[in-house]
């Protein structure tokens, strides 16, 4: 495959991937990727990301609680 930004090779490997979302910030280390051997661009699988949308769920679900009570 081939980088979209620089042409360069995409190699299956891994990358970091963060969000900002809600008020909290996640990162996760090592998710699955194609990762440009040149300029580090990673693009994530559609089934990586699927599970990535689902942890953020659980966590917008679990981080509900800690909202303050509109007065």
């Amino acid at each position: 495959m081939e980088c979209f930004h620089c042409k360069g090779e995409l190699v299956w490997s891994s990358a970091p991937l963060s969000v900002d979302r809600n008020g909290y910030h996640i990162t996760w280390e090592s998710v699955p990727a194609w990762v440009c051997t040149q300029c580090g661009e990673a693009l994530f699988e559609e089934n990586a990301l699927h599970h990535v949308q689902l942890a953020l769920e659980q966590v917008d679900r679990e981080t509900k609680a800690l909202a303050p009570k509109a007065a």
